[in-house]
């Protein structure tokens, strides 16, 4: 399976993201789409999607998307959710799921900030995507693309795009 990820769309889904998605075999969303509900199934007419929402999102996104999934992947046990946090740092919410559950991967959001860790307390992958739209505070809008085989994750890669309009603080 190839996996595309992406997070806190906020309502821009750029020809860039469509390209580095293009070979995927499904993108997981972890959440803050944006606009409205129309704008999700932009993305999910592209690829099969899965998702969750996150805090900015309104409640026509809410009722496509939960707070928070847990489903397998190739074998992987994968948790999803929008505000998780870091190894160490996680958001109370999701330290409970993540004790719950177990996963091999976490997936989360929120933060616009790209990052990829091993966390040996819980012995999983955290994936942060960072931000692929344009609102916030980040300078470069991220994607991650990998594949899962035979119960293995490998092959990931990074997709980078420099903000084109103003930050806003």
């Amino acid at each position: 399976m190839y996996i595309g990820v992406i997070s806190d769309s906020h309502g821009v889904f750029d020809p860039q993201f469509r390209e580095f998605l293009e070979p995927v075999d499904c993108i997981w969303h972890a959440g803050d789409w944006g606009r409205d509900a129309a704008f999700t199934r932009e993305i999910s007419d592209f690829k099969p999607v899965v998702g969750v929402h996150g805090n900015c999102d309104g409640m026509d996104i809410r009722e496509i998307y939960p707070a928070w999934q847990f489903f397998d992947c190739e074998g992987k046990g994968v948790l999803m959710t929008h505000i998780g946090g870091s190894p160490g740092h996680y958001d109370p919410r999701a330290r409970a799921l993540i004790e719950r559950y177990r996963p091999e991967i976490f997936v989360c959001g929120h933060s616009h900030i790209l990052k990829v860790a091993r966390d040996d307390h819980y012995d999983m992958l955290t994936v942060n995507p960072g931000a692929c739209g344009i609102q916030g505070w980040h300078i470069v809008r991220t994607a991650l693309r990998f594949k899962i085989e035979n119960g293995t994750l490998r092959d990931m890669e990074v997709f980078e795009l420099q903000r084109s309009t103003p930050k806003y603080y």
